[in-house]
């Protein structure tokens, strides 16, 4: 598929979103990324079996119900070993994630980058707040100290208002895909249109407001948009959804009996900050200087190595040494 076309370029720019259909190929981007995460899930079930937290491997299951009955045997989800980020806290030496060739080729597939320049220009870069999410069926998860799935739907939130301040004028556009189809009940995003209207709206710590099921969270309260015009975006694998930094979006529940596998990616211009410092992004595109772009996954996955290594010497014990979000005026809260 070709660059976005100027009525979807319309659509984002006026709604703060866009539904791209059939941008990625699946059998050729997505297949590849599913086998080498079977193979990552392959691993992780060893080595639970070996230390005597599953009964079995279960090598019979496939993927979804192989990892569902993981979680429900060990009573956590492992995103870790298979996210292609870190966490901003307490990283160890051998926290475990994964950067592999597959996940590599689909940041850097040419589809998808065509989509991504129409929206931010030539020179792409690869924003490192970034993540692969595997939700499970939320009645097979555990709970957290408010009862609620502790993978469950994603709170209110702008893109903009989860990186720190130096991001600020950053033109960073959000890019969702699914792995596999996502209909309704298994939890897609949800968006509220016309929204980054409304500029950066505050992320409130602890936030209880009248959802139940996003008690807690940081989150923007929903007293300060129009939460009830929020609408679902279910997509079929293949799809892309663009979303502008400033859209207020979430997730709803993964009410289905399959867990939901999706890219959440940033992509912004190569001279603009990506917001997480510490974490490493690389050139994607470069139609100035092509010999800048990064094409060799075990390059990536080295930067990731190199990252952890960093991370496991600061941001330690609760001690904020470098920051991974912005300050929040605790009055804008109240």
């Amino acid at each position: 598929m070709p660059a976005l076309a100027p009525e979807q370029l319309d659509h984002f720019a006026r709604e703060g979103y866009v539904v791209a259909k059939g941008v990625i190929d699946p059998a050729k981007v997505l297949d590849p990324v599913i086998t080498e995460y079977a193979a990552c899930l392959d691993r992780l079930a060893h080595q639970l079996h070996a230390a005597g937290e599953i009964s079995s491997p279960h090598a019979d299951l496939g993927f979804s119900d192989r990892y569902i009955q993981i979680c429900r045997e060990t009573a956590r989800v492992h995103n870790q070993f298979f996210d292609f980020s870190l966490p901003f806290q307490n990283v160890q030496p051998d926290t475990p994630f994964w950067a592999g060739p597959a996940v590599f080729r689909a940041l850097t597939d040419p589809d998808l980058l065509d989509a991504v320049e129409s929206l931010i220009g030539p020179e792409v870069y690869s924003n490192p707040v970034q993540h692969v999410r595997i939700k499970p069926p939320e009645h097979h998860l555990p709970k957290n100290q408010y009862g609620n799935p502790i993978l469950g739907p994603t709170h209110w939130h702008q893109d903009h208002g989860v990186v720190t301040e130096e991001a600020d004028d950053t033109n960073m556009l959000t890019v969702w895909f699914s792995l596999e189809d996502t209909p309704i009940d298994k939890g897609p995003l949800m968006v509220v249109p016309r929204s980054h209207g409304m500029g950066l709206l505050p992320h409130c710590n602890g936030y209880m407001g009248n959802r139940p099921e996003f008690a807690g969270g940081q989150q923007i309260p929903e007293k300060l948009f129009a939460a009830a015009a929020a609408i679902p975006l279910p997509v079929a694998r293949g799809d892309v959804i663009f979303v502008h930094r400033q859209t207020v979006h979430g997730s709803y529940s993964n009410t289905s009996e399959e867990v939901r596998f999706s890219f959440d990616l940033r992509y912004n211009p190569s001279d603009q900050p990506t917001g997480r410092i510490a974490f490493p992004g690389f050139v994607a595109r470069s139609r100035k200087n092509p010999q800048s772009e990064l094409r060799d996954p075990a390059e990536w996955h080295r930067l990731w190595s190199q990252a952890r290594s960093y991370m496991s010497t600061i941001n330690q014990d609760g001690q904020i040494d470098v920051p991974f979000r912005r300050q929040v005026d605790a009055a804008l809260c109240a």
